[in-house]
């Protein structure tokens, strides 16, 4: 209401006037007004984009001030957050690449702010994902989050997963230019939950769209660092830290059909996560004759003996169709207490 009243007071026309002032306090102030009107409707950018301002403050983006480069950018941020076409405004003033060379910025906040404009126009439609893309955005981005910590990191991991969540080749641009290592080494380092539950989102709209998509992540040691996460007591505190979790590796899981990065996962998942483990399994084990007697030697086979399935569930289903791809007696062999039973045997045989 107050930004509505400065609006209606006429106010906007004469701060797009200040921004162009030489005065450089002046102009941090006037930018720093103008994102604050912005953000707060589509209606309130739209008074300040009527005003002119986007091609003045995207003229400012490579100024030497780093102060005056956050506002412009939050500015920029705020307007273009609201719809594709304010977005495409946004872009249309040319700020690709010049904005790239703000994630490089000495100045932390320059970074922050540089990484959220580029979020801010990803997130709308894949054709403003691909101007990002062959701008050299993405490679940017990775680079960005690869050289700093914390909280500056996230619009670049935001960023990554809007990107790759638009379309297959969107995701395959993302993977490609090894998108994929910095986000997992994010889930390791940092300590704040937001960040882990953003970079575990971003890795699952990397690994959701295919079967090949799903390698790429699972390849990467994602799966059991997403798991460690998951069933880590410290973040069982955090329910919403913990469906994100939980949804990634679901994401992954139900496209990943590679299965040497599944199999270890078979020995430490908790029921939940189990069951779209088995699911895999299920799907190739009848078609790939390797893949049986790997899953015979490497433990598997007896691992799914030892799972307690209610009759009648999915997962009981999963199970009986990887059963259901060995000889009866095979499966006898690794079941709970079958050693017992052979045991008795040997102790009731009477010789000849």
């Amino acid at each position: 209401e107050l930004s509505q009243a400065v609006v209606d007071a006429g106010a906007v026309p004469l701060l797009v006037l200040c921004i162009q002032e030489p005065e450089i306090a002046l102009k941090r102030i006037a930018a720093s007004t103008l994102s604050d009107i912005s953000k707060h409707s589509p209606e309130l950018a739209q008074t300040v984009v009527d005003a002119g301002a986007i091609a003045h403050l995207a003229q400012m983006i490579l100024n030497p001030d780093a102060k005056l480069k956050r506002q412009v950018l939050s500015a920029l941020s705020q307007i273009a957050k609201h719809s594709v076409d304010l977005a495409e405004l946004v872009v249309e003033a040319e700020i690709f690449p010049v904005v790239l060379t703000c994630l490089k910025d000495s100045d932390e906040y320059v970074k922050k702010n540089g990484g959220t404009l580029i979020r801010e126009i990803a997130k709308h439609t894949p054709e403003l994902s691909q101007l990002i893309v062959n701008s050299g955005g993405v490679a940017a981005v990775i680079d960005c989050i690869g050289s700093c910590r914390g909280t500056v990191r996230l619009p670049g991991i935001m960023t990554l997963g809007y990107v790759a969540a638009h379309s297959e080749d969107l995701s395959m641009a993302v993977i490609v230019s090894k998108g994929i290592p910095p986000l997992c080494v994010c889930l390791v380092e940092e300590h704040e939950d937001h960040i882990k539950a953003a970079a575990a989102w971003a890795l699952g709209q990397i690994g959701r769209h295919s079967a090949e998509h799903a390698r790429h992540v699972a390849v990467a040691n994602v799966l059991p660092t997403l798991l460690d996460i998951y069933v880590d007591t410290r973040s069982s505190e955090d329910l919403k830290m913990k469906a994100s979790i939980f949804k990634a590796l679901k994401n992954i899981l139900q496209k990943c059909t590679y299965l040497p990065a599944l199999e270890p996962l078979l020995h430490e998942a908790p029921p939940n996560i189990m069951k779209h483990i088995i699911g895999q399994f299920s799907k190739v084990l009848p078609h790939d004759s390797k893949a049986r007697r790997l899953f015979v030697t490497t433990g598997g086979l007896k691992k799914v003996q030892e799972i307690k399935a209610e009759p009648g569930s999915l997962l009981r289903e999963y199970i009986n169709t990887i059963n259901n791809c060995y000889p009866e007696e095979i499966v006898r062999y690794y079941s709970p207490g079958y050693s017992e039973i052979l045991l008795e045997r040997v102790e009731n045989y009477q010789p000849v």
